[in-house]
């Protein structure tokens, strides 16, 4: 027998109780380490592809070859924009976070 649009929707409003919580599983540290360490090898990878984007910006530039100058600004784009997303991640998780979890 099938529930009542009432009692269906009760049902939707049930609250689990569940939550994040940390120290909850072993190895949560690592994790974090693992997680700190892929993040600064991305934003040294960023670094080393705004050098080179420069550069073929610089090249393209001084030789006349304007793929190369386009290429290279858009290398420079590229890598400015991943640097602020990387630089970011932490405070855009925790903003959506905290945002989703004021639903009701």
């Amino acid at each position: 027998m099938p529930l009542p649009l009432a009692d269906r929707l009760i049902h939707l409003a049930y609250d689990p109780g569940i939550s994040p919580k940390g120290g909850g599983l072993p190895g949560l540290s690592v994790l974090k380490n693992v997680v700190n360490s892929i993040n600064l090898f991305g934003i040294v990878a960023v670094v080393g592809a705004l050098a080179v984007s420069l550069g073929v910006w610089a090249w393209g530039h001084h030789t006349g070859g304007h793929q190369a100058e386009a290429n290279g600004k858009k290398g420079a784009v590229v890598a400015a924009g991943a640097a602020l997303g990387l630089g970011a991640a932490n405070g855009i998780v925790s903003f959506f976070s905290n945002l989703g979890s004021q639903v009701q």
